[in-house]
């Protein structure tokens, strides 16, 4: 196990007494230390006044700054920039006072890391965040339901994210939310033959079953590729693939990879590969010629005439396979509304069968378009000549091949005048009936011509569960029986009146068989044909067997459908399940039936969500592998992960989601353990659509960007370009930026000095890039297409530094704010800790243009002339004051809003000048590049260990660090050193008495 002697080692040491070495510490701090605060900073940072957050009066001997380390880190920081004590202050210690306290701060800082190095530290069991939550709802239903949106805000730890125990807690109104939630999931369940299916939306009612089914088989069609000009040019690429340097790939593969039906791409390439026949006639040899035509090629720049050549075949044979389709004619009976179900269904069955038959007779009367005199018009033509036979067998063959519709995904009423019903549009998947909902299967071209084996399967289940789960056929059967009383009254006669709409059993074999009779019986009294009288008999014959076909399956799918609930849990508990508790799920479940009177759907909808209200679901526990030798260290003990927490910890850093399968049949084998499996499941894992989930979650808490598309600091009168989409352009270019940089595995220096960034339409508009660049060049199919953009620096952009979220979420709306970009820099990107400002200070004008005779800059260095101000405004000052060349929503400009002439110049903490960008990126280079680095090392370890970090962390950061400068920075280096660290794959599973090794 990855738990190694060393790591051990260490951790006896943190529990085993006092060296020799910490004695010296204790001495020096007494020594040194102490007369140092006293003399210089107690005045200042006591349990009275704490100025900037900070008391150093409770911390009197080496034990208590171990403790309290987070503050002497930042009494290290500011002793080390030189600001501390601030200017104006009676005393200042000499260089060697304070060099002298900056080492014994390094001392105990190195003492301790090594001491405790490896200790994995306290990760709280905790619920799983508000973002994880919908994250992992939606990987373990399939379905995008975001339950969680009506949570409140969840606290960030001092880390900065909402992913640790330390901020995560449950309180009575929370866990109503979380019920609420588990509720909701439960309404998105639908019951299927084979389990359980989670929809999009709610599906309680009728109508948004209907929705959901019916959208599945939708969402099927329009998968399927049926353009005959783009089956014909692959076919044509397949013909000259040895000219087009694709001699190795088969016809199969092109189809594939365009998309396209195999089976259909090689039943009509057998069809052109036939020879032609000398003088043949007809639709198929005038097919063969025209294909035959297409230029044969080693040019590329032949490629768009052989598809416009593919498109006038195809468009040729549309209209042809138009002007060949039979009329149907309405089938009638006295008495009976031509819109009644059985002769509406009866004439959808003709339009079936002739989807693929020609009828004999009906000729083509147009050459559709053929060149006249070409050798393909003068097999088409029909003349007094034409061998009719032939022709007739080629029509015959042509309609085989090319049906009429694949499938007929809409349609309107079918018994009525084309024109009237305009052109047979209507509702998805509709059997064509009047005030009446009911389906019809009408895909069976596409079924026999173009889907493999596991489509066909796919496509049956999704019809046969339109009717199990919508239960439509019976509610399409009640609709006749109301129709048929109504809009028809053809069943107004008593002896019709026991059957009735609204009757539960109108669908019992017996109730169906005594319609059927008694509907018969009238029909055929009232002079209807055999013809309309075997049309309703076959009507009420299929009806009765679909009912009783689901009554079996409802019956079978029961016990399916609960243990579907089982296999639920065990996803949603992201391990395997004991015995006991597949068994209390299973008891859940008959309680609520026997004791309650549920019914089973009602039943199995509780059993989900009591699943979702387990623990085990919405909080990270994390167990240790109980059969694993520990390290036992007085009352400590640390133990490997079980190897199902480390799927759940992997897939929660890099996801913030649950593991999916492929994690956990890993965990399963016990292989997870393994540094080099746990690297390469890591970069799997960022190579997935689900890491967007580490972006937002990661990136967006470390740059505090996460919630800028509820940002509504923008006056939008003055800024009317900063609409919805800009924003979310702006929150979305980040993203872009850094899901480039990981998938590349790119330098962590992009971030500062990278020369490209991402955008689409809006964003490059508001940048001013399409003035510089072609749009066509830009965008592809739609404004929503992102784009690298390099040379960025063209438009001022490059890097994360000058994106436009930063700049407009840091500034106050009407004006810019160098004060908050600054701080933003120092704090997010460089790690500084900077105390939050007296409650005294004075606000500056909201709008830039009521600065009156002051410009932004000099009413800030009026502002920094105050003592108390002044240590603070001279760090972050000049950070902010380079980006003035950006306005309120981080758009270019030469002037303000006050109509001055803009000065991004500055004077940075170490006393150079620089201006704009390029001299804030210059100063960061020279001078706080490790800074960055550190801070993004520690961000990074603190949000992939869910926890803040400690000091037992150093030599992971350090090690971090190394790793980056070692591989060109690239990403994966740290990412790498965080999932193979031991306190990533190790657990502290009980609290040590003593608090560290080090005591006075």
């Amino acid at each position: 196990m990855f738990l190694t002697r060393f790591t051990a080692t260490v951790l006896i040491g943190l529990f085993v007494g006092i060296s020799k070495a910490d004695d010296a510490m204790q001495f020096a701090f007494r020594d040194t230390v102490e007369p140092m605060l006293r003399s210089n900073c107690l005045s200042c940072h006591n349990d009275e006044t704490a100025e900037g957050d900070l008391d150093l009066s409770a911390d009197t001997d080496t034990a208590a700054v171990v403790k309290n380390f987070r503050r002497w880190s930042l009494v290290l920081e500011r002793l080390q920039a030189g600001d501390m004590p601030p200017e104006g202050a009676e005393l200042y210690p000499d260089d060697a006072e304070r060099n002298a306290v900056i080492d014994w701060i390094e001392q105990v800082k190195d003492a301790e890391a090594k001491r405790t190095s490896g200790d994995p530290g306290i990760v709280l069991a905790r619920r799983l965040s508000s973002s994880e939550y919908n994250y992992t709802i939606r990987d373990l239903t399939g379905a995008d339901i975001r339950p969680a949106e009506s949570f409140p805000v969840d606290p960030a730890n001092e880390a900065g994210f909402d992913n640790s125990g330390e901020s995560l807690a449950m309180s009575p109104a929370l866990l109503k939310k979380y019920l609420e939630a588990a509720r909701k999931v439960s309404e998105h369940m639908a019951l299927t033959p084979s389990g359980l299916e989670f929809a999009p939306h709610a599906v309680i009612t009728d109508t948004d079953r209907d929705k959901f089914c019916v959208n599945r088989i939708i969402d099927f069609y329009r998968r399927q590729n049926i353009d005959y000009a783009d089956y014909f040019f692959v076919l044509w690429k397949f013909k000259n693939r040895v000219a087009l340097g694709q001699g190795d790939v088969s016809l199969s593969e092109m189809a594939v990879g365009d998309g396209l039906s195999t089976r259909y791409c090689e039943t009509l390439w057998e069809l052109l590969s036939e020879p032609i026949v000398e003088n043949a006639v007809g639709p198929i040899a005038t097919l063969k010629l025209l294909f035959n035509e297409l230029p044969e090629t080693t040019d590329p720049d032949d490629r768009p005439t052989a598809r416009l050549g593919c498109q006038a075949i195809a468009t040729f044979l549309s209209n042809l396979r138009t002007s060949l389709v039979p009329d149907v004619a309405n089938l009638t009976a006295p008495q009976i509304n031509n819109g009644s179900q059985p002769l509406v269904l009866w004439k959808n069955k003709q339009f079936v069968a002739n989807r693929r038959r020609y009828v004999e007779g009906n000729l083509p009367d147009d050459t559709f378009g053929l060149a006249v005199g070409s050798s393909a018009a003068k097999a088409f033509r029909v003349s007094d000549n034409t061998d009719q036979v032939a022709y007739t067998k080629s029509l015959e063959r042509f309609c085989d091949l090319f049906p009429d519709q694949f499938f007929v995904s809409e349609r309107a009423r079918v018994y009525l005048d084309k024109k009237s019903e305009k052109k047979l549009t209507g509702r998805y998947l509709s059997a064509g009936f009047h005030s009446q909902m009911g389906y019809f299967r009408d895909d069976a071209p596409l079924y026999d011509l173009m889907l493999d084996d596991s489509e066909k399967r796919e496509l049956d289940r999704l019809w046969l569960e339109l009717d199990f789960v919508a239960s439509a056929p019976m509610r399409q059967y009640a609709g006749f029986i109301w129709f048929d009383r109504t809009d028809s009254q053809f069943m107004r006669d008593r002896v019709f009146d026991r059957y009735r709409a609204e009757d539960k059993d109108c669908i019992s074999a017996d109730k169906v068989a005594g319609l059927s009779d008694a509907y018969c019986d009238k029909a055929k009294r009232v002079g209807a044909s055999d013809e309309a009288l075997q049309a309703i008999r076959t009507y009420f014959t299929d009806m009765s067997k679909t009912f009783r076909r689901l009554e079996s399956l409802s019956a079978e799918a029961g016990p399916v459908q609960l243990a579907a609930v089982v296999q639920f849990a065990e996803r949603a508990f992201r391990r395997p399940l004991s015995k006991g508790e597949a068994d209390s799920i299973r008891s859940f479940y008959h309680a609520m039936r026997d004791d309650d009177g549920l019914s089973h759907e009602d039943a199995i909808r509780d059993s989900v969500v009591s699943v979702l209200m387990s623990p085990h679901f919405c909080y990270r526990i994390d167990l240790p592998d109980e059969t694993e030798n520990k390290t036992d260290v007085g009352d400590a003990a640390v133990r490997p992960l079980g190897d199902y927490a480390l799927a759940s910890r992997l897939s929660y850093f890099l996801w913030s989601s649950m593991p999916d399968d492929a994690l956990l049949d890993l965990a399963k084998q016990g292989r997870l353990h393994d540094p080099d499996m746990m690297v390469q499941q890591m970069r799997r894992m960022l190579d997935d659509d689900r890491a967007s989930g580490f972006m937002i979650e990661f990136a967006g808490n470390w740059l505090d960007f996460r919630r800028f598309t509820e940002h509504n600091g923008v006056d939008r009168n003055r800024f009317p370009t900063f609409t919805d989409e800009l924003r979310q352009a702006m929150s979305d270019e980040p993203l872009h930026f850094l899901s480039d940089l990981i998938a590349r595995d790119g330098s962590v220096l992009e971030c500062l000095y990278a020369d490209h960034t991402f955008v689409n339409q809006v964003l490059a508009d508001h940048y001013g890039m399409t003035e510089s660049v072609e749009p066509t060049d830009l965008f592809k199919e739609s404004d929503q297409d992102w784009v690298r953009i390099d040379q960025a620096d063209r438009f001022g952009r490059g890097g994360l530094l000058p994106m436009a979220v930063f700049l407009t979420n840091n500034s106050p709306g009407l004006r810019t704010s160098p004060v908050k970009r600054g701080n933003w820099l120092i704090k997010r990107m460089l790690g500084e800790q900077v105390p939050a400002p007296p409650a005294t200070v004075p606000e500056l004008p909201a709008d830039e243009s009521q600065l009156g005779e002051l410009t932004l800059r000099e009413t800030l260095a009026r502002h920094r002339q105050d003592v108390a101000c002044a240590g603070c405004h001279n760090r972050i000052d000049s950070m902010g004051l380079v980006f003035e060349g950006y306005g309120p929503v981080g758009e270019l400009r030469e002037q303000d809003l006050g109509g001055r002439l803009i000065d991004d110049s500055a004077v940075f903490p170490d006393d150079t000048a620089g201006r704009g960008l390029n001299g804030l990126r210059d100063y960061i280079r020279q001078e706080r590049e490790d800074d960055f680095v550190d801070n993004l090392c520690r961000k990074l370890l603190a949000f992939g260990l869910g926890r803040t970090l400690q000091l037992s962390d150093e030599m992971t950061i350090e090690m971090m660090k190394d790793r980056l400068a070692a591989n060109d920075y690239r990403i994966s280096s740290m990412m790498e050193v965080i999932v193979t660290s031991p306190a990533f794959l190790n657990k502290r599973v009980r609290i040590p008495l003593q608090a560290s090794v080090v005591n006075p």
